[in-house]
């Protein structure tokens, strides 16, 4: 194990940055509904402070332990089994816009789901460690993985949250496939995948819906091309430089989820073009640092927590950035950090505090940062350490 230096700045820098942020654009997308509903402005924006606050502790908290602990098999198992009771158990609970995606407390809410891709993470790390150098196996290590996977996203499908089951494969394929497993393996994986995905959208008459509004949301833009149209007036109306910041129109009940899913319209209106190119620059430095995080880890574990933890977040926000672009068909996913709501903001900060758990035991120079890509797609071995692979590349 490396000696543990300091976290990376940038990538912390970069979380708490997006997180305030978020904080700030919560409030200006939510203070109108919020008046209306619950008689106060502030409503939404206090539990989204109170949010970030936990998630800040939980995110110092994962900082502190030694991130190998994860390794332990009780864990990574134990996680797997409570999400499964998590993902069971919404069902007991009322739905939500016709989704059973929470377990409703007294005091809060939980969507198991969110939970889940990280307990996946950490499971594939943990098995595709285990299983170095056997990589391109297909039944010692490609289909365990692929039942896992496919478990969990058969479990949200039904929610139904056919989105986050999409983030949960593309977490699977992305950290699979850096570990070594054979391209043949995911194409066999991919081909029945697509069929039931596409049965899921052309069967399911309201994912159907969604498809043809997103080939001309303008045909009904007062019915179900409402919300991507109102949506780009939004983005429209911000121009270069924005209406100002709390200036924006749209959030004034026109558009639905002003204040959640559809926020990076918010960012559009009232701080344009470079508001919102700042927040996708942002995300950017989150990828940059995260990867360079995963390559210089000092154990094959280390590198394959960060990859997925990295994907999982960066894929999620691009997702999200093209529904509100109106670039992919209208879904319910959050903009990680920004967007209202703790049962995706906490385990997203949890997640980033064991990615930079790993990044203290990489180097904190970028002169260091001198491995090629090739060594993270490293095939039949797990790097013993940072300074070893540095010697055996040179």
């Amino acid at each position: 194990m490396a000696r543990k230096l300091a976290p990376d700045k940038w990538l912390f820098a970069a979380t708490i940055g997006l997180a305030l942020f978020g904080v700030v654009m919560v409030y200006s997308a939510s203070a109108v509904m919020a008046q209306k509903e619950n008689g106060n402005q502030f409503y939404y924006v206090i539990k989204q402070g109170v949010w970030v606050a936990i998630g800040f502790i939980v995110m110092l908290l994962a900082m502190q332990f030694n991130y190998q602990q994860l390794k332990n098999r009780r864990i990574v198992y134990t996680l797997l089994v409570l999400c499964t009771i998590g993902l069971i158990s919404v069902f007991a609970f009322s739905s939500t816009n016709g989704a059973h995606r929470w377990i409703k407390l007294k005091v809060f809410s939980m969507q198991p789901s969110e939970i889940a891709k990280l307990a996946l993470i950490i499971f594939l790390a943990y098995f595709l460690e285990k299983r170095a150098g056997e990589e391109g196996d297909f039944w010692r290590t490609f289909l365990p993985c692929g039942i896992v996977t496919g478990w969990l996203a058969a479990l949200v499908v039904i929610e139904p949250d056919f989105g986050t089951a999409m983030m949960l494969a593309l977490i699977f394929t992305v950290v699979i496939y850096t570990a070594g497993a054979r391209v043949l393996h995911l194409a066999m994986a991919a081909a029945p995948a697509l069929v039931v995905a596409a049965g899921l959208l052309i069967f399911v008459p309201w994912r159907l819906q969604r498809l043809i509004t997103f080939l001309d949301p303008w045909a009904d833009q007062r019915g179900a091309g409402f919300q991507v149209v109102q949506s780009l007036i939004a983005i429209g109306s911000g121009g270069t430089n924005g209406l100002g910041f709390a200036q924006g129109k749209q959030k004034m009940l026109f558009l639905p989820f002003a204040h959640s899913d559809f926020i990076f319209a918010v960012v559009g209106e009232e701080l344009g073009l470079f508001g919102a190119l700042a927040v996708v620059a942002v995300f950017a430095l989150f990828l940059w640092r995260g990867i360079r995080t995963a390559l210089l880890a000092p154990d094959r574990f280390g590198m394959l927590l960060s990859i997925g933890i990295v994907t999982g977040i960066v894929a999620q926000a691009l997702f999200n950035i093209s529904v509100v672009l109106s670039m992919v068909p209208t879904k319910g996913i959050p903009l990680p950090f920004i967007s209202y709501g703790g049962s995706s903001l906490v385990p997203t900060l949890a997640a980033v505090g064991i990615l930079l758990n790993v990044s203290q035991h990489a180097s904190g120079n970028i002169s260091d940062f001198r491995l090629p890509i090739a060594n993270l797609t490293k095939r039949y071995e797990a790097r013993p350490s940072r300074q070893a692979a540095i010697e055996n590349w040179q």
